[in-house]
């Protein structure tokens, strides 16, 4: 949100400024323009090059005043677009929270209301923990978003992690918070494969592609996790869910902040439009890269991430 603001400032300044200039030029446009027409017609019949100075002059006054338009036309666009970003993470934020708060306060309206038997009572207290668990994940999302844009160190040192362990366990993760069996997420690894990285930058990354996969899947999600090694110095991680895709417009803008698909009011799914920027900023750190692709067999998006065996130590 810091560099989003900033990023408007510097937007708004650039923008005053443009507009000023571009009124300066037009004006001295036209008053260039009456002077040619009025004093310089008896001149250019006795100096010819006069003319073409004068020509030359408007030429390049015109080219600037185009440039300025377009330049401006350009800044306004982005602000725009980050106005519209700005809005629907609020929106988003706030149904967010609204929902597990709300779920929250029933509970406890019915618990200090009603007498109800011990196992309502322990039904209440898991949903009631299950709603904090949300509340909770939505937090750290905003605060590790901040901390990357900040450039401030995120993870442990790199260790030799067995990468099949920890794609379980992530999806371990992502079906029990999504109340889905565990078949819904199925992996094929090599129990063998180990990489050299930071444990929880490696959990962060897989645990939001895997809960973007069921969030975004089909009406009963599916999700295929598939690790291969490139070469001796890096793995492939595919991972591909059922849902209906992302446009090919969008393969790019889905790694920013705060960007989703659709009108954040008409939206179903929970979320936030942090999850696959952290993604994307943990890679780096990492030293990998991810691509966005259609899947070839189906309906759905495949994500392909890239990780050498061995990555630096995060800086």
């Amino acid at each position: 949100m810091a560099q989003d603001s900033r990023f408007a400032r510097v937007t708004l300044k650039l923008s005053i400024t443009l507009a000023v200039i571009m009124i300066v030029l037009v004006v001295v446009l036209l008053v260039g323009t009456i002077i040619t027409n009025v004093f310089a017609a008896k001149s250019t019949q006795s100096n010819p090059a006069l003319y073409w100075v004068f020509l030359s002059l408007g030429s390049v006054f015109l080219s600037l005043v185009l440039a300025g338009t377009i330049t401006y036309l350009v800044l306004s666009i982005k602000m725009v677009n980050l106005n519209r970003r700005q809005s629907n993470f609020i929106d988003s934020v706030t149904h967010e929270l609204k929902s597990p708060l709300a779920s929250l306060k029933l509970c406890i309206q019915t618990l200090t209301r009603y007498d109800v038997s011990p196992q309502e009572k322990l039904r209440f207290y898991e949903g009631m923990m299950e709603e904090v668990e949300r509340l909770d994940l939505l937090i750290n999302q905003v605060l590790r978003a901040g901390q990357l844009e900040a450039g401030l160190k995120i993870g442990d040192e790199p260790e030799e992690v067995n990468l099949c362990e920890l794609l379980e366990g992530a999806a371990r993760s992502v079906t029990v918070l999504h109340h889905l069996p565990p078949e819904k997420i199925q992996i094929t690894c090599d129990p063998n494969v180990k990489i050299t990285a930071s444990r929880i930058l490696l959990e962060m990354i897989f645990r939001n592609l895997l809960d973007n996969g069921i969030k975004y899947g089909g009406e009963s999600p599916l999700v295929r996790v598939q690790v291969r090694q490139d070469g001796s110095r890096r793995l492939i991680v595919k991972i591909t869910d059922n849902g209906p895709g992302i446009p090919k417009k969008m393969r790019k803008k889905v790694f920013q902040r705060f960007v989703r698909l659709g009108g954040e009011l008409e939206r179903r799914k929970k979320g936030t439009g942090l999850g696959l920027y952290i993604v994307m900023r943990c890679l780096r750190l990492l030293r990998g890269t991810i691509r966005v692709r259609p899947n070839k067999t189906g309906p759905g998006t495949s994500f392909f991430v890239f990780l050498p065996i061995e990555t630096p130590e995060n800086s």
